[in-house]
């Protein structure tokens, strides 16, 4: 197994949101139901999604667990020749009401219009628990990747506090952020979340992951990178945006 296939399907992963999700069919037996889901990475790197309980692919997922989701870059001109990861899993509605609450509050910040439907309507928490990967990174770049997922060390208070902080007293940096890997500024940004390789900006309805230099394995780490790249007159090179 490439590291560096496992690396580049987990960044794709995170610059993504949402995917096509492929159940076994309870009406037509035999038959694959695909549907669009919107996600985000949960505590421990898996795909979480918020989905109804009177879906069709939530009445197959009851019925049989498999699934795979697949994910490709957006906007692509020419989709055969650029990322795309198949994410094939046990799916798991969430039960415990920890787990429900700690799921809420961080699919909250990525999807903040899902308040209002998750209270009003039937929804329920599903995490995607992988099982296995196929990456493909272009023509030719084929990989089938057993462990792709990584756990978010700061998840929890820790990512809570850093970005309310950052939205709060940092506005400005956000702004250089943004102008700096290219994004779209039709709206002022809002960071929701902040992982060991990087942060999640929310601008409208688009999210965008923005990689750190370098990994970062404390709160401080994260606080060095955050202050580096709001003084930074170009995007390092080794540190790709998606725009």
């Amino acid at each position: 197994m490439s590291v560096e296939a496992a690396k580049l399907a987990r960044e794709l992963l995170l610059k993504e949101y949402r995917g096509v999700l492929s159940t076994h069919s309870k009406s037509m037996p035999g038959f694959p139901f695909g549907s669009v889901v919107p996600y985000c990475l949960d505590a421990q790197g898996q795909p979480l999604i918020l989905i109804s309980r009177i879906a069709q692919h939530t009445h197959n997922l009851q019925k049989d667990p498999k699934c795979s989701m697949l994910v490709g870059e957006r906007g692509a001109q020419d989709v055969q020749a650029v990322g795309r990861l198949t994410c094939m899993a046990q799916a798991r509605k969430l039960q415990d009401s920890a787990a429900i609450e700690a799921a809420a509050e961080r699919y909250y910040r990525y999807f903040p219009e899902s308040q209002n439907y998750h209270k009003a309507h039937d929804f329920d928490f599903w995490v995607l628990d992988p099982v296995r990967h196929r990456y493909i990174g272009g023509f030719g770049a084929i990989h089938w990747i057993d462990q792709v997922t990584l756990a978010n060390p700061f998840a929890g208070q820790a990512e809570a506090s850093m970005i309310e902080h950052m939205n709060a007293d940092h506005a400005k940096a956000i702004a250089h952020y943004v102008t700096l890997a290219g994004l779209p500024d039709c709206e002022p940004a809002q960071m929701v979340g902040i992982d060991s390789e990087g942060m999640h900006l929310r601008i409208g309805q688009g999210l965008y992951w923005l990689a750190f230099p370098s990994p970062c394995n404390t709160p401080t780490q994260v606080r060095e990178a955050l202050v580096y790249l709001a003084h930074a007159e170009q995007w390092p090179k080794n540190a790709e945006a998606n725009a």
